[in-house]
């Protein structure tokens, strides 16, 4: 690698201590390379901070109000600046009681000199796992916008929507795409053909007739793999290698990507017992945990998904859950845009601006 392009993401990454949590997330995102370091004066490092240290604090209901240091990694892996390939990757896969990604390079007083990443060394393999891309739907919120186009075509940033997914998930090493087509299927088969010049596999699941966010599973050929499902009006930077990971160490049936949203009252909020006023709070901020329209599903959860009939998401949940079936949510802490108003269509096109930093 380029030395400049090696200070440039050092650069990006190391961040103090005393930085909240809600402040990090943003530089994480644009870093791309899932670490930040936690860096005292002269670049020493104090500490490690993760995309899984965030996930965490999220399922943890950590205030985001808090310094990074109080979720990071204190005692992280490092390397000296002149270790050779074979012993970094070495390091990495025996280093800890699990496998490193990223790891920092020190010199002799501890100052970070720069950091390795595991796609430095070796090229990333392609994951087992086939997505499917849910674009059948009318996107009639979007109108005038979507009436000769299905809104996973609407442009954003000089290309269709459907574009960016599919380049985050060949980055990410899904090789194999289903998308479901209805409104207006001509616009997405002309533009995309069979993926080839895209660098990935498509093949088209039409529904003669709208069959709801899940409807279509039941379209699918039969697979051995996890499945991703995605819905076609979403812009996201979500790393699906780390989805999957997590989905295969929960030992879930049935994988749901949350995003965290945050409410501003405008209001003081009185706490009450009875008539009694035992206090008010000014303009709290409440967070909740929110449906991403992006799922990990088992083949076998399929079975549930009645064949050619209008299904939703939450139905195959309600009853995967009603049978037992182990069901967890993947907190997002990636970018993500749901476009379902006109409005968050112009904050897309601001946001696209800044993914190539």
């Amino acid at each position: 690698m380029n030395p400049s392009i090696k200070i440039e993401r050092l650069n990006k990454i190391i961040i103090s201590p005393d930085l909240p949590i809600s402040e990090a997330i943003g530089i994480l995102d644009r870093a791309g390379i899932g670490v930040l370091l936690l860096c005292k004066e002269n670049n020493l490092l104090v500490g490690i901070l993760t995309d899984g240290d965030i996930r965490r604090a999220i399922l943890k209901n950590i205030s985001f109000d808090n310094s990074c240091i109080t979720i990071a990694g204190k005692r992280p892996l490092t390397a000296p600046s002149n270790i050779s390939a074979i012993n970094a990757l070495n390091l990495m896969d025996t280093g800890r009681d699990f496998i490193v990604n990223q790891l920092p390079l020190v010199d002799s007083e501890g100052r970070v000199v720069g950091i390795l990443l595991r796609r430095d060394l070796i090229s990333e393999e392609s994951i087992p796992i086939s997505a499917v891309i849910m674009a059948g739907g009318f996107g009639k919120r979007m109108r005038p916008f979507t009436e000769d186009l299905p809104k996973p075509m609407l442009e954003v940033g000089g290309r269709p929507l459907l574009e960016h997914t599919i380049d985050q998930l060949c980055q990410s090493g899904i090789n194999n795409v289903n998308i479901t087509t209805h409104y207006r299927a001509e616009a997405i088969q002309k533009h995309f053909g069979d993926g080839a010049d895209f660098g990935i596999r498509i093949n088209y699941v039409p529904e003669d007739q709208p069959l709801g966010t899940a409807g279509a599973l039941s379209l699918l050929e039969p697979h051995d793999e996890p499945i991703l499902v995605i819905n076609g009006d979403i812009l996201t930077k979500v790393d699906f290698r780390s989805m999957l990971k997590f989905h295969q160490e929960n030992n879930s049936d049935l994988t749901v990507g949350v995003s965290r949203y945050d409410i501003q009252i405008p209001f003081g909020v009185v706490d009450t017992n009875g008539i009694v006023v035992q206090g008010i709070t000014e303009k709290p901020q409440m967070n909740f945990l929110v449906n991403a329209g992006i799922y990990l599903i088992e083949p076998s959860v399929l079975d549930d998904v009645p064949e050619g009939e209008p299904f939703d998401m939450t139905d195959l949940i309600q009853i995967l859950s009603e049978k037992g079936g182990r069901i967890i949510n993947f907190p997002i802490v990636e970018y993500w845009l749901d476009i379902g108003e006109l409005s968050d269509y112009e904050r897309a096109q601001n946001d696209i601006k800044g993914f190539g930093e």
